[in-house]
């Protein structure tokens, strides 16, 4: 059996590559419209340089950025890439939405995407395949050595609930609230392949797991493997995948320059000679479940030794260490963005606030798709 090998390409500096995927609605139901083809068809007419991709569904469109070096760039690819999408979308009747999963929808009404990797999942996975109307946002950021991969994957994951608590929402579903800050999070790792990555200790146990995959056949009925951190050994990125997506350009670009600071910080550790920080696994489980269910009011294990904080204080200290490296890669700006979200709120809770006051999740879609208007 030939089984090919896992390469990772090597990036010299820590690039930026940013993937958003965005919804088409009806504006009259608010619900769900399975026209992401034709949108990107017409997208593409006008404007042949702007990457979209089509995704699982066929509500989808992702807008993919090319690789940059800082964020204002990557933000200002997908400034334009959304004005092209708006465009389109206008001309089909039709508006675009952005969060973490729909909250009235049947997903019997959602046709997936004529793909044959996709169609094989839902074949594979059945119900739990099909229930996956989800939405996120994808971060990939350059790594020099497949060496720190991994060491940086492991750290990175001692900040989960940070990254998932700034980009939650996704609070409804089926009609009903929750009561969890990103249903999206708890959906999303009932796929096989999907979830937490193990603790990988280097690139050589990578490779024997990924090579046991594709003996197996797993990868052979998925495509790949969906953890919330993976290594994208053809870009030579790590690809972060923990946040929901973002409902508009301002707070997308607070959760693409804390993901891309944490990287490098990280990376820089390593050249430092320093320790990187880890957490047990069940101590990154018990947080993944806190930032799903409680947001911006977890209370997150930040040590070995099992001490707790509040997640608010935590991002608070984090925008302060991280504060001269935003400097150095171009994205103060962005980052401090961050407090903006502490001290005015996360998706989740606008939407959450909105249900209580009107009880109609129609209302709340149509405030978030004018949110992707209103704050760029």
């Amino acid at each position: 059996m030939n089984i090919p090998e896992e390469n990772f390409a090597r990036s010299p500096e820590p690039t930026l590559g940013v993937e958003w995927e965005v919804a088409l609605v009806d504006p009259a139901t608010w619900d769900l419209v399975p026209r992401g083809a034709e949108l990107i068809d017409r997208v593409h007419a006008a404007h042949p340089d702007i990457h979209l991709e089509k995704e699982f569904l066929q509500n989808t469109v992702e807008l993919v950025t090319g690789v940059y070096r800082t964020v204002p760039e990557a933000m200002g690819d997908l400034r334009a890439s959304l004005s092209a999408v708006r465009e389109a979308a206008d001309s089909l009747g039709v508006r675009l939405w952005a969060s973490g999963g729909h909250p009235f929808t049947d997903f019997r009404q959602n046709p997936v995407s004529n793909k044959e990797s996709y169609s094989e999942i839902i074949n594979r996975t059945q119900y739990w395949g099909q229930q996956m109307l989800l939405w996120g946002t994808h971060v990939h950021v350059g790594i020099s050595h497949e060496e720190r991969v991994w060491p940086i994957i492991n750290a990175l994951m001692t900040k989960y609930p940070h990254l998932l608590a700034i980009s939650a929402c996704s609070p409804g579903w089926e009609g009903l609230d929750t009561g969890y800050a990103s249903n999206r999070t708890m959906l999303y790792q009932q796929l096989p392949t999907a979830g937490m990555p193990y603790q990988f200790e280097n690139w050589e146990q990578w490779k024997s797991y990924m090579r046991d995959q594709a003996i197996s056949g797993v990868i052979n009925h998925t495509g790949s493997m969906h953890f919330d951190v993976r290594p994208a050994s053809k870009w030579g990125t790590v690809e972060v995948r923990i946040s929901d997506a973002a409902s508009n350009l301002r707070e997308l670009s607070a959760i693409v320059a804390l993901t891309h600071c944490l990287v490098v910080h990280y990376d820089r550790m390593i050249d430092a000679g320093e320790t990187l920080p880890t957490l047990q696994p069940w101590h990154v489980a018990e947080n993944k479940w806190r930032g799903a269910r409680y947001g911006m009011d977890a209370l997150v294990i930040t040590s070995r030794e099992t001490d707790e904080r509040w997640i608010k204080d935590e991002l608070a200290d984090l925008l302060v260490e991280l504060a001269p490296l935003s400097e150095e890669l171009g994205c103060a700006r962005e980052l401090q963005l961050v407090q903006e979200i502490i001290d005015g709120g996360a998706g989740y809770e606008r939407q959450r606030r909105l249900y209580q006051e009107t009880g109609s999740w129609q209302k709340v879609v149509e405030a978030t798709a004018d949110e992707m208007e209103r704050l760029e």
